[in-house]
């Protein structure tokens, strides 16, 4: 279960973020200390509702519950971005998961839903999205959804304080159709 950020979810996130800190090391931009902390987040969160307000993302966080009489929890971050309109109708998609609920299925199921707006709320015809080539899990999560790897892009991001290679993936939307 997914539902757009707000300004009030940057304590939990900026917990889970340092909590999690080690396990999410080199899977993702290098960031300052500041990111781990609320304002930091706050700051982060308020970029993300701009561009979602922009109409060039879609930030979301990954929710786990209710269950056995538990509220919903925050567990991560699932952002559709880059959305391109015009004759591309295209975005990336990026996620990440807390340790502790890694494995559970919530990464799978918030990618599905996140694929399901894509597709049919925001009208995108291609989602592409890219791992670490040793991030076996998250290249799972993309195939349950149905993506496919189309190659490998050397020295594509720099993570972790070095240039890192890619699998590239992409889902093209069932009905290609453009909608306007």
């Amino acid at each position: 279960m997914t539902r757009l950020i707000t300004p009030d979810d940057a304590p939990v996130l900026a917990e889970l973020l340092r909590v999690n800190r080690e396990f999410l090391a080199g899977s993702g931009p290098d960031h300052d200390e500041r990111y781990f902390t609320v304002d930091g987040q706050r700051d982060a969160i308020k970029t993300a509702l701009a561009q979602h307000a922009q109409g060039a993302a879609l930030p979301h966080v990954m929710l786990d519950g209710p269950a056995g009489g538990k509220p919903e929890r925050i567990v991560g971050r699932i952002t559709l971005s880059s959305i391109q309109r015009g004759m591309f109708q295209s975005c990336n998609l990026g996620y990440w998961v807390s340790a502790a609920d890694n494995g559970r299925g919530l990464a799978t199921a918030a990618v599905a839903e996140i694929i399901g707006i894509a597709f049919s709320q925001l009208g995108l015809h291609r989602i592409e999205a890219g791992t670490l080539l040793d991030n076996v899990g998250s290249q799972r999560v993309l195939e349950r959804n149905g993506f496919v790897r189309f190659g490998v892009a050397p020295q594509y991001l720099y993570m972790g304080g070095r240039w890192q290679d890619h699998a590239l993936y992409h889902l093209i939307r069932p009905d290609p159709d453009p909608q306007t």
